[in-house]
């Protein structure tokens, strides 16, 4: 099992626990099944980026706090320089490196996403919010809803995260940034 996994597991558990919070309730209240969630808090399934969310909302603390176990510190600005953004690893495919995991209260979530090229697409996800993709190398393929988007270099595209959605690299690999707002 993957350790990292394991450690946001325990993270979330120690939380939900303090919190006198039922596994029950919270897998109610982010609309997963008790058996789905038991086995993502013991750290047997892992747990997509958008659900992580929820969590920490509905526990009320940072995603950060789950991901790292350390609270966001800036509350001004923050810098991330190249390749030291938190490294998020939550869907198959998909290689995120948050940017702006430092700053308190944030209301968006910039990300740096590198996709390689897969023969299965990954599958369509949900969210609350809106999102914006900017490609940076590569060309890639969007689908929102029913709608599909050739992008290249330089492309871009806002829309509504509750849409179901994905990117899939069109060939080698893509670098784009995302912003999510929930």
């Amino acid at each position: 099992m993957n350790s990292e996994l394991q450690q946001i597991s325990k993270r979330i558990r120690e939380l939900r626990e303090i919190l006198e919070i039922s596994a029950q309730k919270l897998a109610d209240t982010i609309g997963v099944c008790a058996a789905d969630y038991a086995q993502m808090e013991s750290g047997e399934k892992d747990i997509p980026i958008s659900l992580l969310y929820e969590i920490a909302a509905q526990l009320g603390t940072d995603v950060t706090v789950l991901l790292t176990g350390d609270a966001p510190r800036m509350n001004s600005y923050t810098v991330v320089r190249r390749g030291e953004g938190l490294k998020v690893e939550r869907y198959e495919g998909y290689h995120y490196e948050n940017l702006a995991f430092n700053f308190q209260n944030r209301s968006m979530d910039p990300m740096l996403v590198t996709l390689e090229k897969k023969e299965i697409e990954p599958a369509l996800v949900t969210h609350g919010g809106q999102e914006f993709n900017m490609v940076l190398e590569g060309k890639m393929r969007v689908t929102i809803g029913r709608q599909v988007f050739e992008l290249n270099a330089g492309d871009c595209v806002y829309f509504d995260a509750s849409l179901p959605h994905g990117q899939a690299a069109i060939e080698g690999k893509t670098r784009f940034v995302t912003v999510i707002q929930e």
